[in-house]
């Protein structure tokens, strides 16, 4: 009978073992082997994974690329079988997201000084734009202040070129122009201020002193010329006060008041001399040109 046995049913070792309980527990075995991954394949998966996580360490002067962390995890990835495709797959996620944000904080950071520099450079012009309006609304002020002020001194200069004042204080007339007597040689040419030795004489109205000098008969002498061309004439003073090419106002004090050349009693004898001409009578001229009556303002 053994020798009639079909090829299938042939005792070997390896048929042997199926048909017993531990032929079959060895496969099983076996199997489970190829589906556990091996030491060497785990070892290889952590350096992978290590070498991923190394490829995107972030530091001051570099930033691996997500390309380096890429290519990292596939190396890590063609070590294994596919059924660890998917933790790779997740750690190659991980390092991309990694990387990219690094990267973003690297961007924000530049934009974060670029930005502060602006502010500082806006900051500096708007202090130099300020100082500049400062200076100008100064130099506005000032020029405003001086011109206000030249505007005053035009309007006192020109009406002190047309205001006029007594020449004396505490007189009275005592001769008249045209007045004959035996104490001139010819028609009085004036009028006369009787006053006290030493009382003040100022001018009539703004002008220029032409003449302060020792005049004969008149005895000390100022002329005065103003703006119009007539001349004032003082005389008989006892002390001339201004010199020659000076400008005197209106009741600046020219002199005072003596009894030097022609005279028998302390006065100042006043002349007009329109354009420097011939003398005319002062009372008419001193009421129409200057508004003064001789007779009431001293």
């Amino acid at each position: 009978m053994s020798q009639h046995r079909a090829a299938g049913d042939r005792v070997t070792p390896g048929n042997a073992a199926r048909k017993t309980g531990a032929g079959r527990h060895s496969a099983k075995h076996r199997v489970a082997r190829r589906s556990t991954p091996s030491s060497t394949q785990i070892v290889g998966l952590t350096a992978a994974l290590a070498a991923a996580a190394g490829a995107v360490g972030f530091s001051h002067s570099s930033l691996a690329s997500p390309t380096q962390a890429n290519s990292a995890v596939n190396l890590a990835a063609a070590s294994l079988d596919n059924g660890s495709l998917s933790g790779i797959t997740t750690a190659r996620i991980q390092a991309r997201q990694l990387a990219t944000r690094d990267s973003s904080r690297v961007q924000l950071a530049d934009t974060t000084k670029k930005q502060s520099a602006a502010n500082k450079l806006a900051q500096a012009r708007q202090i130099k734009l300020d100082a500049s309006r400062a200076l100008t609304a100064k130099r506005a002020t000032a020029l405003a202040l001086a011109k206000a002020k030249q505007e005053a001194a035009d309007k006192l200069a020109r009406e002190s070129a047309t205001r006029c004042e007594i020449m004396v204080t505490g007189y009275h007339i005592t001769a008249t122009f045209g007045q004959g007597g035996s104490r001139w040689a010819h028609n009085h040419t004036g009028l006369d201020f009787a006053a006290p030795i030493g009382t003040r004489i100022g001018a009539v109205m703004k002008g220029v002193v032409i003449f302060a000098d020792w005049a004969g008969p008149y005895g000390r002498q100022v002329q005065v010329r103003h703006e119009d061309g007539t001349v004032t004439w003082y005389n008989h003073m006892s002390k001339f006060s201004v010199e020659v090419g000076e400008t005197v106002y209106a009741g600046d004090e020219v002199g005072r008041v003596g009894m030097t050349g022609n005279t028998t009693g302390p006065h100042l004898h006043f002349e007009v001399h329109p354009d420097g001409g011939a003398a005319i009578d002062p009372d008419p001229w001193l009421r129409n040109h200057c508004g003064l009556n001789p007779y009431t303002a001293g």
